[in-house]
This record gives C-alpha cells, sequence and structure tokens, in this order.
C-alpha cells in the first residue's frame, strides 16, 4: 500500500498551510518577547505603557500586553487553520486589525498613555507588512477556490 493511500484525508489546503504558519511565527515571537536577551532591556518591561523600554530583537517595542497579543495571534492561527474557511477569515480579519494597528501607531503622540500596546516606528512599519501580507495571503491563496467545502 502506497503512502499517499495510507494517508488520512488532511492534507491542509495552502490557505490552512499560511494560517498554520503565520499562527506559529505569531506564537514563537510572543514566546520570545519574554526571554530575556532575545528582548533587550527587558527590567523595563512593563505590562501596557509606553515607558516600557524593552525591544524584542532590539528593534521592536514590546511589554507583557503586546506579548500576550502575539500569543492570542499565534493561538487563534493554529485554531483557525483547521478549516480552509476558517483560515481565510483569520487572515483577512488579522490582516485587517494590524492595518488598523499601524494606523494607531501613526496617529497617536507615542509618549502619551494613547501609546499603550506600545509600538514605535518599528513596529508600526511591521504591522503595516503584516497586515498587507496577511490579506494578501488570505485572498491569493483562495481566489478562484471554494472555502465552504475544505476538509476538516
Amino acid at each position: 500500500m502506497s503512502a499517499q493511500a495510507r494517508a488520512p484525508h488532511t492534507a491542509r489546503t495552502p490557505v490552512q498551510q499560511a494560517a498554520l504558519i503565520v499562527g506559529a511565527v505569531f506564537l514563537l515571537v510572543g514566546v520570545l518577547g519574554f526571554i530575556p536577551g532575545v528582548t533587550t532591556h527587558y527590567g523595563t518591561m512593563e505590562f501596557a505603557a509606553h515607558h516600557s523600554e524593552a525591544k524584542l530583537l532590539g528593534i521592536f517595542q514590546v511589554s507583557v500586553l503586546h506579548n500576550l497579543v502575539h500569543l492570542a495571534f499565534g493561538i487563534a492561527g493554529l485554531a483557525l487553520s483547521r478549516t480552509a474557511a476558517q483560515a481565510r477569515s483569520y487572515l483577512l480579519v488579522g490582516g485587517a486589525v494590524y492595518l488598523v494597528l499601524w494606523l494607531y501607531g501613526l496617529l497617536i503622540d507615542r509618549d502619551s498613555g494613547a501609546n499603550f500596546v506600545p509600538v514605535n516606528t518599528a513596529d508600526n512599519w511591521l504591522h503595516f507588512l503584516l497586515g498587507l501580507g496577511m490579506i494578501a495571503l488570505g485572498a491569493l491563496l483562495t481566489r478562484g477556490r471554494s472555502t465552504t467545502h475544505a476538509a476538516a
């Protein structure tokens, strides 16, 4: 019996694979945000305030809340990659959320209490690229395909 004949019908569609990978990366980033050394100035990390000088990889400003959001997006990506329709929604809605976060980061005064996430310039442009990338994946990987009959 061939390996293909023995394999259960659980093959993931490209959009499901993309959601799984994006979710895994978010999960990894969320965990790394809590590791001293990977996150510089770890001792200054706040729960949710612009005073946090902690920076993931020395570049992206993070806080406990910021890391928890990454973990939540990661768990959501893993969970929603189970069907093509859910994976597509995760990528499209998640991308839209990141574009809103990008706009938020551009409009707020970074030295005010409104910067509770917190975000810096590097975060803003990463959020922009993530938003565009997630939306592109969700749209392009399902273009011309029905997501209603995808494998569970």
